[in-house]
């Protein structure tokens, strides 16, 4: 039976619509949109005014407590937590217990069944994800969305070598730019607002710094990154240049940092500690506009 959803707000980045209307639809397509359709006697017809109609959305990386931590979540639960947030693709990190670095971790989730369809999977970079060995990349490639550890690679030896394995793969690969040693185990970003509250302060060179160094890496090798979770307006603005020198990279950051910075953590709410911090409000005002 075919469904009528009236006045819900239609979205769509390919043809940049924003639009209230009513949408006729059925299993298996979009059958019309207009601004009002009269319902006929055949139709299922559901009020929708408030809701949202868009293309299903997709996180990039997603952190699943199976295998090792299932009294977080599992599969099952990602899976209607995606569904419900009208996620329809989602890569989850290899940050698992033991971690996605091999053939026989990936098969196991891979033909879990709740991932089918729902779930991709990205490949650990070195083994248990301790930025020390590599792994066996050619075995995984086949079967993984990219590969990352999702944290801090310290060797930049190493990180140069794997930028150099990987290559003829032409998997994507996502680095998290941040050099532990300058963070200071700094929880909010270092400024007046962490002094304010009397948190220890974590630098924006902490970030930039490492941004600076891969970008460096990739012009001397070539091979394409995506840097992970950016929250600084020095780091876009690098990145920017990057892009504008030719060199292959994308960015990304998270939803809450576009929407809130340093001046939101006044409650102290436990909820709002992110790796990496909330930056200034010049920082979330260059992330969106990065964004955009």
């Amino acid at each position: 039976m075919a469904e009528l959803l009236q006045q819900v707000r239609v979205l769509d980045p390919n043809s940049q619509t924003d639009r209230v209307a009513d949408v006729l639809l059925d299993a298996q397509q979009i059958l019309a949109i207009e601004d009002q359709i009269e319902p006929g006697a055949d139709l299922q017809v559901t009020p929708a005014k408030g809701c949202i109609l868009a293309p299903g959305l997709v996180d990039l990386y997603s952190h699943s407590g199976e295998p090792g931590n299932e009294t977080r979540d599992t599969l099952a639960s990602l899976t209607a937590a995606a569904t419900a947030g009208g996620f329809t693709r989602a890569a989850i990190l290899p940050d698992t217990q033991p971690a996605i670095d091999h053939v026989g971790m990936l098969q196991t989730l891979a033909h879990a069944p709740t991932a089918p369809g729902h779930w991709q999977f990205w490949g650990a970079l070195t083994q248990q994800l301790q930025g020390e060995q590599m792994v066996e990349y050619g075995d995984l490639a086949a079967q993984v969305v990219g590969f990352t550890d999702g944290r801090a690679i310290a060797d930049w030896r190493l990180l140069a070598r794997i930028l150099e394995y990987v290559q003829p793969f032409g998997k994507p690969i996502a680095l998290l730019p941040t050099i532990p040693p300058l963070q200071q185990q700094g929880v909010v970003r270092d400024g007046p607002t962490a002094l304010a509250l009397g948190l220890p302060g974590d630098p924006a060179c902490s970030e930039t710094v490492a941004i600076a160094g891969i970008l460096e890496l990739v012009a001397t090798i070539g091979t394409p990154v995506h840097l992970m979770k950016i929250s600084t307006a020095r780091g876009v603005e690098l990145i920017a240049q990057g892009k504008a020198s030719g060199l292959p990279i994308t960015a990304s950051t998270t939803w809450l940092h576009l929407i809130a910075d340093v001046t939101d953590l006044s409650t102290y709410d436990p909820n709002l500690h992110l790796a990496p911090p909330f930056g200034t409000p010049d920082d979330r005002q260059a992330l969106c506009q990065g964004v955009r």
